[in-house]
């Protein structure tokens, strides 16, 4: 299963942590894991080309972390509000078996 953290400050983006795998199809064939995939670098795309935001990213396989040291602009928010409602409709198209998303104010 892929799980989604998304946590937030007063409503601004601080964190974003994906982990695991969907185990939804053998590797290369799974179709959850690479829209989760192609979702997260489209976003890191955009924030890096499209707006003047800092963020810092870890990326192994299977794990995806980006830091936001400070507020994102409005263009990023935009961003990661779309990332977040990809994710969301993903994890009710497909169930939670697969993709967790969460989202909390910390």
């Amino acid at each position: 299963m892929i799980t989604v953290t998304v946590s937030k400050k007063n409503n601004s983006y601080t964190e974003f942590v994906s982990r695991g795998h969907a185990g939804y199809a053998e590797e290369g064939q799974d179709i959850i894991c690479a829209a989760v995939s192609a979702l997260i670098i489209s976003t890191v795309n955009s924030l890096e080309a499209l707006t003047k935001d800092h963020f810092r990213l870890e990326d192994k396989d299977g794990y995806v972390r980006i830091l936001f040291p400070e507020e994102l602009s409005d263009g990023g928010k935009l961003l990661m509000d779309s990332l977040v409602l990809g994710l969301t409709e993903i994890e009710k198209s497909y169930s939670k078996r697969y993709l967790k998303v969460k989202v909390r104010e910390v």
